[in-house]
């Protein structure tokens, strides 16, 4: 049976332009009205059990598909042949499991990019500073809100718009104040309450500093998210592909 060929989905029927803000502002309204009656439904998330069985599926092609490139000519053989394992280590890593670990890392960025992509499937490419624009207060705390304090936050990941939240506001509902058994998480959080700042930042940061493509951030948003990035590199010795690998491990900035 043929692979079915991956296209990102597109909005058949794309919101006018405009027609953007008015429906954000009553999304923004709707969502203030939900965070007054149970704030739970600012932050739900689907159960891992309910894809349990595609993930399953995603792995084993995974796995699959990395032992036919470690095992067969191609850019991922020339890869692992140009970049050949210490003298130490060269009997721990078989190639099929380095190839594993390359492909996985090849995933996680795609995965990552797709997932910003969700964010334009409504309101197009610049959805994000949209929000921004639109949103003039926090939703869960009332604070005023600028482009350069705005958090966006996805209530759900299905689709729909993030909404505008302060930091206090995204602590809040993330229980980002407490304390956790990473070391690198407690750390960095002091520097991102100060500034005020979001693991989206860190990301962006991140992304930008190592001249990959990041989100369409203001100019002063993605000054402070580089300062960000430089900070947390400083402080926890990791480089910034290290630090995006942080963020993906632990499930921050999705």
């Amino acid at each position: 049976m043929a692979t079915t060929r991956y296209q990102r989905p597109t909005n058949p029927h794309p919101v006018a332009p405009g027609d953007k803000a008015e429906l954000l502002k009553q999304y923004f309204s709707d969502y203030e009205r939900i965070a007054n009656e149970d704030s739970h439904f600012l932050n739900v998330k689907l159960e891992r059990s309910a894809v349990d069985e595609l993930l399953n599926e995603v792995g084993g092609l995974l796995l699959e598909k990395s032992r036919a490139l470690a095992n067969s000519p191609g850019k991922v053989r020339d890869f692992l042949n140009a970049n050949e394992l210490p003298d130490c280590i060269r009997g721990q890593l078989p190639d099929e499991y380095r190839a594993y670990c390359l492909v996985l890392n090849a995933l996680k960025q795609w995965v990552a990019a797709e997932s910003a992509a969700t964010d334009r499937y409504l309101l197009g490419g610049t959805a994000r500073n949209q929000c921004r624009k639109t949103a003039d207060h926090c939703l869960v705390t009332g604070e005023s809100l600028d482009e350069t304090t705005v958090e966006l936050h996805h209530p759900v990941r299905d689709g729909r718009p993030p909404i505008p939240l302060s930091k206090a506001g995204h602590d809040q509902i993330e229980f980002a104040t407490q304390d956790t058994d990473d070391p690198i998480e407690n750390a960095l959080r002091e520097i991102k309450r100060d500034g005020n700042r979001s693991w989206v930042m860190l990301r962006r940061g991140c992304l930008a500093l190592l001249g990959e493509e990041a989100d369409d951030a203001t100019s002063p948003v993605l000054a402070s998210s580089k300062t960000f990035a430089r900070k947390a590199s400083e402080l926890t010795d990791l480089d910034y592909r290290e630090l995006i690998e942080w963020l993906d491990d632990c499930s921050l900035a999705q």
